[in-house]
């Protein structure tokens, strides 16, 4: 056990040793290596590097002290943000009963003076106590704010793993340190690297700069840095054409040739976005080479310069192009200003750092400003801090002015202030304070504050702070735009990234003037022009280098530079090169388009013609015209037509299965319905007054019952929709749309195979073809007689339509609808028209052949050459009733001509035929005595 005490010992003094001094009390107070301190209850170490570098670094060979140089104005704000805080909160008694104090040492940018720093914070009385066990260790320094730079930052976490001292910075940034395995004891107001780095990365890719340069710092901060960048470029499609690293300390003896080489890869590149993760002291020098050669470019900040006043201030910043980049939170403090205005050290401790700041500004030094200045003299950029009434003044520590809150952006430090109050709060935990008093330990082992430190929430200026698992606050990011002021810049915030959401949200940019636009226009950076929205990349060596093809149908990019096409979803559709998919729109006959709509009034005017046509042949039924025009099959005509008419409003409409078979079968039945009557008068017709044998007069005369025959040929009809609906049935067509529409057809198919379709069109066409032909068989018998003018004309029109229709619909398959519509009412009005108008017509004017001796006359005028056999038909002429009395019959001769009544006959005329007109029935003809002047051969007779 005491051989492992002991070697405990002896190792971590190898390791902490070299860097603690024995003590202070023999040292200058300007070689003191904490430069403030305030004694405190409990006391809180910060380490900043209020200078930025340490003199002769890379030529150390003997641990001799370090020499610190180049008065950091920016870092010794930090400072005193941090001190103003912890006295804020004294005042205001959030601790009731204890004080904070600090201890304030100076890094000057280094980890090796940080650890020497760290060496005094943890003695007790100028020692350290070396233990195996640091569970009980109980130094003064409870906690520690710092470091600046992360890669000092990290050397300290490393070292305060082994006491579990709490380490909390607001600037150390690089993702390293959210490794809770490697650095337990560290915790950060800021967000990480990681997603400035995606910030930074996003910024680009809504600017659409994908071709850009990056030069970083060989330290931990630019090395981290830059490997997260290049994760997160990759994911925005970033492309990077040069990568330049620069030694991260200025005082190399070839740093000048690093910053040349690095300026001459920049120049030459076509990359017109630079990316600066470097110090700003480097940034400084860099820039200084771009003004001497004349060289502007974009350039993207990191935090570490990204609102530096020193950098902005700089002769000719104007030159070198526009500067963008992102920042932590900010605000500014009213109280802190007053106290910046007012800058006194603390009454029991002292401040080095107000002391130096003060000699810089008001110490009367002419000889500094001479062509030789001293070697004690500052550098120029120092000098400019020196205030005007410097010589006229008597004490410098005695004087103050707003020099700082004017030179200098307090807005920075406001986390700064965040990470002060978040001590507080964890303290109040851990002491059990409540409103009057803090009843915990004060001298409590560091490690129970860092607990309480990791389960901290608390709020502070509206918002809501606290550690996650990885011990960083996720808040969120400020875009800087830096702006021309004058001849420097100043700060403008143009937008926020928000790290929980990851998104970038500007604001005002319409009111950006770019330097290299000379415009609100932002300026680009690609190896290839943006593929616009609609079509995609086709990568050619890098991802960055390209062509744009456009989109495939039933694809779309909807946004610029994309990789992909993307598949529309169901029910969407797109053409070539569209940036978006679209429902496709479904064609169908609207009810509110014109063509549709006048084919509904036509159908309802054609079925108001039929009323009137009706009412006209009820009010004239017993007329002659009507009689002979058969009032009954007429009407039943009528019918057959009304349901064809109303058939066409099933053609309106989006379609469905039942709308598409019922049309069909509405206009089949209707239309057949109507054509048989027609046909039963042809026939007629053609029976009638055409010369036959008497027997086949006899068997033609048989065939003659219209009820019947308008029925079976109907019905036929119906027999053929009912197999057609059974075996293939119409139904909604869903042949899918062409790849080059954005129409999809909403129609009906008439089956699979149109076979149905193509028999119920054909049936009808056999029935109008038939009609068509007895018509043409008896065109010479005179109007007076039949209608076979009337069904000759209606029935050509119907085929001829019908003709027209077959090839129209099948060329024109999306608009077969409004075809087969447009064909049933013009072949609807071609009856209207050619078969009751004229007998409307006759029925109100009157008939100028209405007597059956003129009829009788023309017919045997007309007949008498080629009435050669001898037969004899009994078929009913409606119209002749008219000269007998109901129910008789009478036979006309074309030999003689005799009109016999059945109760008083009469002869009509006296010709050289004979005429005669007798009963139907051969039974009732014996009833009647026959005149002598009777022919005893007739060579046709018929009967009425």
């Amino acid at each position: 056990m005491q051989m492992c005490r002991l070697l405990c010992i002896v190792f971590l003094a190898l390791i902490i040793m070299p860097s603690i001094p024995v003590g202070v009390d023999g040292c200058d107070l300007d070689m003191s290596i904490c430069g403030a301190y305030a004694p405190g209850d409990i006391l809180i170490g910060i380490m900043l590097p209020c200078h930025h570098k340490v003199k002769g670094l890379h030529e150390r060979i003997k641990p001799e002290r370090f020499q610190c140089t180049g008065f950091d104005l920016r870092s010794f704000l930090e400072s005193l943000a941090l001190i103003h805080e912890i006295e804020q909160i004294n005042a205001a008694g959030f601790l009731p009963g204890v004080q904070l104090g600090y201890l304030l040492c100076d890094t000057c940018a280094s980890a090796s003076k940080a650890l020497q720093n760290l060496g005094e914070m943890l003695t007790i009385n100028h020692s350290l106590t070396l233990q195996c066990d640091l569970t009980n260790f109980r130094p003064r320094v409870k906690i520690i704010i710092g470091a600046k730079y992360s890669e000092v930052t990290i050397a300290v976490a490393k070292m305060l793993n082994l006491n579990m001292i709490p380490l909390i910075s607001c600037k150390s940034s690089t993702a390293e340190l959210s490794d809770k395995m490697r650095y337990p004891v560290f915790l950060r107001t800021i967000p990480s690297d990681k997603h400035q780095s995606k910030a930074v990365a996003k910024m680009m890719h809504y600017f659409g700069w994908n071709w850009v340069g990056v030069v970083y710092g060989d330290d931990e901060y630019g090395k981290a840095a830059f490997q997260s960048f290049l994760e997160d470029a990759e994911a925005n499609s970033v492309c990077l054409d040069y990568q330049q690293v620069i030694p991260h300390y200025l005082d190399l003896s070839n740093n000048r040739q690093y910053i040349e080489k690095v300026a001459q890869r920049i120049r030459s590149s076509n990359a017109k976005v630079v990316l600066l993760i470097l110090k700003a002291e480097l940034v400084r020098v860099l820039f200084q080479e771009m003004l001497r050669t004349n060289t502007t470019r974009t350039w993207v900040a990191f935090d570490s310069w990204s609102s530096n006043r020193v950098v902005s201030l700089m002769d000719g910043i104007n030159g070198v192009g526009d500067i963008l980049g992102f920042r932590f939170a900010s605000g500014k403090s009213e109280s802190f200003h007053k106290y910046l205005k007012n800058l006194t050290a603390p009454p029991e401790g002292y401040n080095y750092f107000i002391e130096k700041y003060k000699n810089l500004r008001f110490n009367c030094t002419p000889e500094c400003f001479s062509n030789k200045p001293p070697s004690y003299c500052p550098p120029p950029e120092l000098l400019k801090v020196k205030s005007d009434n410097a010589c006229n003044l008597q004490d410098p520590q005695e004087q103050n002015d707003d020099y700082l809150v004017e030179a200098l952006d307090t807005s920075h430090t406001y986390l700064d202030r965040v990470t002060v109050w978040a001590i507080a709060n964890a303290l109040k935990t851990l002491l059990k304070c409540n409103s009057s008093s803090c009843m915990g330990e004060i001298n409590f082992q560091p490690w129970k504050l860092l607990k309480e430190m990791k389960k901290v929430k608390f709020e502070y200026d509206n918002n809501i702070f606290f550690f996650d698992k990885n011990g960083d606050m996720s808040n969120f990011y400020e875009l800087n735009m830096w702006e021309k002021n004058g001849n420097t810049r100043r700060f403008k915030i143009i937008g926020k990234y928000h790290v929980l959401e990851e998104q970038i949200k500007l604001k005002d940019m319409e009111n950006v003037i770019w330097f290299s636009t000379a415009s609100n226009k932002t300026p680009q950076s690609r190896c290839s022009e943006r593929c616009t929205p609609g079509s995609v990349k086709k990568i050619l060596n890098v991802s960055c280098c390209y062509n744009c093809t456009l989109c495939e149908e039933g694809t779309y990019t909807d946004d610029w530079d994309l990789n992909n096409c993307k598949k529309c979803p169901n029910g969407t559709w797109s053409l070539k090169g569209w940036t978006q998919c679209k429902p496709r729109s479904e064609l169908y006959l609207l009810w509110s388009d014109p063509h549709p709509i006048a084919m509904v009034a036509a159908a309802a005017f054609g079925v108001l013609i039929l009323l009137v046509v009706f009412i006209i042949f009820m009010v004239y039924k017993d007329s002659p015209p009507m009689k002979r025009a058969e009032v009954r099959l007429s009407c039943v005509m009528m019918v057959g037509l009304s349901v064809s008419f109303a058939s066409v409003v099933c053609f309106m409409g989006k379609p469905s299965v039942h709308l598409c078979r019922a049309r069909q079968v509405m206009y089949a039945m209707g239309f057949t319905l109507c054509v048989s009557c027609i046909l039963v008068k042809a026939y007629r017709t053609f029976v009638a007054f055409l010369p036959f044998g008497q027997l086949t007069n006899r068997r033609l005369h048989k065939l003659y019952n219209p009820p019947v025959t308008v029925i079976v040929l109907t019905s036929l009809q119906g027999i053929i929709c009912i197999l057609w609906l059974i075996f293939d049935s119409p139904h909604i067509d869903k042949t899918p749309p062409s790849p080059q529409s954005m129409r999809k057809i909403i129609q009906c198919s008439e089956g699979v195979t149109y076979i149905g379709f193509g028999i119920m069109l054909g049936y009808i066409a056999l029935l109008a073809l038939v009609g068509f032909i007895l018509a043409v068989k008896g065109r010479k018998v005179p109007q007076e007689f039949s209608e076979t003018g009337y069904i000759l004309f209606s029935m050509l029109m119907y085929l001829f339509v019908w003709v027209c229709f077959i090839p129209v619909y099948i060329l024109k398959g999306e608009e077969g609808i409004s075809v087969q519509a447009t064909a049933i009412l013009m072949s609807s009005y071609g009856i209207i028209f050619c078969h009751f108008l004229p007998k409307c017509y006759e029925a109100l004017h009157g008939s100028k052949t209405d007597t059956l001796e003129t009829m009788l006359r023309k017919w045997q005028v007309k007949s008498r050459p080629n009435l050669d056999s001898e037969s004899e038909i009994d078929i009913d002429i409606p119209g002749l009733s008219t000269h007998f009395q109901k129910n008789s019959m009478c036979s006309t001769s074309s030999t003689s001509t005799i009109l016999t009544n059945l109760e008083t006959p009469s002869v009509v005329s006296p010709t050289d035929s004979e005429q005669v007109i007798k009963p139907k029935s051969f039974d009732k003809m014996k009833a009647y005595p026959r005149s002598e002047r009777q022919l005893k051969r007739r060579r046709r007779s018929i009967s009425f």
